[in-house]
């Protein structure tokens, strides 16, 4: 059974999740984020969307589907996040600058 693809929000600026903050072609994830339960590309983007502060995913929830592939729309687990450099769906690369900013969206 398919999935349906979840909106984006925030200032997304193509199908694959890019956002004003982040558009390279590595770009593409975007994560959903704990404290709201919604998808956006980046930190950034949540930050300038919402009132509230963004909370981290404990390391409990590793087993949680919070990253988006926005190539396929395939969503990954937190752990398999965290080991893949592209995406086990599609094998779309992720930008491994990314996990620069781990402790924003994930508990280390």
């Amino acid at each position: 059974m398919r999935q349906e693809r979840p909106r984006v929000l925030g200032p997304v600026v193509d199908a694959e999740t890019r956002c004003i903050h982040y558009s390279t072609p590595l770009d593409v994830i975007a994560i959903r984020f704990r404290c709201c339960g919604e998808f956006y590309p980046c930190h950034i983007c949540h930050a300038e969307s919402v009132d509230h502060p963004a909370e981290q995913w404990s390391a409990d929830e590793r087993a949680d589907r919070a990253v988006l592939c926005g190539p396929c729309g395939y969503r990954l687990t937190i752990t398999e996040y965290a080991r893949a450099e592209a995406c086990p769906a599609c094998a779309a690369p992720f930008n491994p600058g990314c996990k620069l900013h781990w402790e924003l969206y994930f508990q280390v």
